[in-house]
């Protein structure tokens, strides 16, 4: 079995719809901020604010290349820069499966501009719900170059309640099984 890449802008769902993906599929679960998080003993915002993105990127890299290596029975929930960094996307698809959770930019803000989001996540520090709005709308035509190189694209929109998510799951794991 190779491992499930998630990928797609931040606010699409990849940890909502990733671990339940991971125990319709029998398989384990990563979010990839939060192994690395362990790795460091510091949260995502805390490596941005002390040590920069850049840093933070570096991080990612190592963690994703370690994961990617012995993550055989895994459904791991990339973040949203994580395609963007040189390499990633092509040791993605040649390790596993990457499926790019799509969002409408609607759907993405409606998630992002809810509070415990905008705590924690460093790149909204300080937006209003518009310019969280025309950031999520730049930065997806920005990003969509690289979300566009997955094996598989999934709609995300409908994860808003616990039924829709758990029907996602399904349907994503039939998809995944026809592979």
């Amino acid at each position: 079995m190779k491992p499930i890449f998630l990928i797609g802008y931040m606010g699409c769902g990849k940890t909502t719809l990733g671990e339940p993906l991971a125990r319709v599929m029998g398989k384990r679960f990563i979010d990839l901020d939060h192994y690395i998080e362990q790795q460091c003993g510091m949260t995502a915002r805390e490596v941005f604010e002390t040590h920069g993105e850049a840093h933070f990127r570096q991080l990612e890299r190592a963690a994703l290349r370690e994961i990617a290596a012995t993550a055989s029975d895994m459904v791991v929930a990339c973040g949203g820069g994580t395609p963007l960094q040189h390499g990633n996307m092509e040791l993605m698809n040649h390790m596993g499966v990457t499926v790019w959770l799509q969002a409408s930019v609607e759907r993405i803000t409606s998630r992002l501009v809810l509070p415990e989001q905008r705590a924690k996540r460093p790149l909204l520090t300080g937006m209003s719900d518009n310019e969280i709005a025309a950031s999520v709308a730049k930065g997806l035509a920005a990003r969509s170059p690289y979300y566009e190189q997955a094996q598989l694209c999934f709609n995300s929109n409908y994860l808003e309640s616990v039924e829709e998510i758990n029907a996602s799951a399904r349907k994503l794991a039939a998809m995944l099984a026809e592979m």
